[in-house]
């Protein structure tokens, strides 16, 4: 059931005043500053120097900066409104987002029946998109472009700047989603608005499906609608998503480009200690407290075994063969010989490597207690585990009371038990375009197969057959652009770069003209 929103909202602007050139440092409130301190001494010579000063720095900066394409300042306000629009579980609106994007597809020319929004009576704010553009070829399958546009919560005070006002500062974007994911699906979107307005025709028809819900477990989940309720409107051959993407070297070198062949899938556990209770004077050694942290130690401390796929071959060996350190012997020492510990000590080091080598289990939540006189009754902790392709949640949770070894303490899946991953093949007619596109776009970095060791929204895609991978091109740095957290942020060269080879990317595995 389609449910609408015509409410336009009144968005906060940044408070800062700041003078054209950001990268002085000085603003008109700081130039005042110092004309009241200094008083009668502040001469009208002294401005002019400033002024004349200002100007040269003006221009240097102008100088180095390249002005945007007419077509990258349309894009960039799109992002701008997308990442404006608060799509928040607690206070915003996936249905808006995706009624804003929608607009933008039908001045651009899409028609009526090739624009669906969608939302349920129960879920009205948490609504989606799916678009379609078609194709001319009658024998060529579709491909699917996936992205979601809500977003983890961001608390304004905790920020430096506003979370839901995009700001430009020091060449990086700023604001909740600048990231994760609305540089996805504003690219996505903003391709297709290209494509029409320039009458480009695919050979293979484009969908594209803006979904809600990836960021919040128990939500409402519009990837997941989508396949149970309406397989037929994104059926494709194979769909494209986030999970890939370049990383750097912290210091603006991409050092190398991944594609996401494959990922975990994450499920949450409940365990919990119960106990009779009673006063807290009288204390007794059977305390749910003291049981349920005697759990979380062992599941601390419990190291699932190492699993690789032909992915994370793949990945380990060209990572390993790109380093030229004790590390990159030691990956390819471990893709050799899985059951070299020496090896596998040194890897584990990083905490991504670790992770990509197996399931993980980590406690997030803890309660417990119900007076702070009494002896607990009930004390309980969530387990958010990543499970390894080829594993299941029940395996996964026989694990976990193997290493608890306790009667005492309870294990129960938290609602919902979403599918397992499906890796998808290493099939050349998705990686050889986007390696022949990275030796152009990126001259020297590597195409690596990776798996996610987070979960994206491709698993209810690959739950139906639809292979989904992570593309590559827009980058990120190693301390993760702030995704999930305070002050997340997006580098505007990664994502104007990244948009262009998205754009020629999704071409060539359409084709037309």
């Amino acid at each position: 059931m389609l449910q609408t929103h015509n409410e336009n909202r009144d968005l906060d602007q940044p408070k800062t005043l700041r003078l054209g050139v950001c990268s002085t440092g000085l603003t008109r409130a700081g130039i005042s500053g110092q004309f009241i301190q200094k008083g009668k001494q502040m001469h009208y010579r002294t401005l002019g120097i400033i002024a004349l000063t200002l100007a040269a720095q003006a221009a240097t900066v102008a100088s180095k900066t390249p002005a945007l394409r007419p077509d990258q300042v349309e894009f960039r306000s799109l992002y701008k409104e997308l990442v404006e629009t608060n799509t928040t579980l607690s206070s915003g609106s996936c249905t808006l987002a995706a009624e804003r994007m929608a607009a933008h597809l039908k001045a651009a020319g899409f028609a009526d029946q090739d624009l669906t929004l969608f939302s349920t009576p129960e879920h009205p704010k948490e609504g989606g998109l799916v678009a379609i553009m078609q194709g001319s070829s009658k024998t060529l399958k579709p491909m699917l472009l996936l992205a979601h546009i809500d977003v983890v919560e961001a608390k304004r005070e905790d920020w430096t700047r506003d979370p839901f006002v995009l700001i430009e500062e020091n060449g990086n974007f700023y604001g909740r989603g600048t990231s994760d994911d609305k540089s996805m699906a504003a690219v996505w979107t903003d391709m297709l608005v290209r494509f029409k307005k320039n009458g480009y025709v695919p050979d293979r028809t484009i969908k594209m499906a803006l979904t809600c819900g990836e960021e919040t477990t128990f939500a409402f989940n519009g990837a997941q609608w989508l396949t149970q309720n309406k397989p037929e409107l994104i059926a494709a051959e194979f769909a494209i998503n986030e999970g890939g993407g370049g990383d750097t070297d912290g210091h603006g070198k991409i050092v190398s480009q991944s594609m996401q062949v494959g990922e975990k899938a994450v499920q949450n556990f409940r365990i919990e200690a119960t106990n009779p209770g009673g006063h807290s004077s009288i204390p007794v050694r059977e305390n749910a407290i003291y049981e349920l942290s005697d759990a979380l130690v062992k599941i601390r401390n419990y190291e699932f075994p190492l699993k690789m796929t032909d992915t994370t071959r793949a990945f380990f060996t060209g990572v390993g063969s790109g380093r030229k350190d004790k590390l990159g012997e030691a990956l390819l020492a471990l893709v050799k010989n899985p059951e070299d510990k020496a090896a596998e000590a040194i890897v584990n080091t990083d905490r991504a490597y670790h992770s990509m080598l197996r399931t993980t289990c980590v406690a997030t939540l803890l309660d417990g207690g119900h007076a702070n006189n009494a002896l607990p009754q009930r004390a309980g902790a969530n387990i958010n585990c990543r499970i390894f392709p080829g594993e299941s949640v029940e395996t996964t949770q026989a694990a976990l009371e193997a290493a608890i070894a306790d009667a005492g303490v309870k294990i129960t899946t938290v609602p919902p038990v979403r599918p397992l991953a499906a890796p998808p093949p290493l099939d050349p007619k998705i990686m050889e375009p986007a390696t022949t596109l990275a030796a152009k776009y990126f001259p020297g970095v590597p195409v690596i197969p990776a798996m996610s060791t987070g979960a994206t929204d491709g698993i209810f895609l690959e739950a139906i057959g639809i292979p989904t991978y992570g593309v590559p091109g827009i980058w990120g740095d190693p301390d993760g652009n702030g995704v999930h957290g305070l002050n997340e942020r997006m580098e505007a060269r990664s994502l104007y770069v990244g948009r262009d080879y998205l754009t020629d990317l999704v071409k060539a595995y359409a084709g037309g003209k």
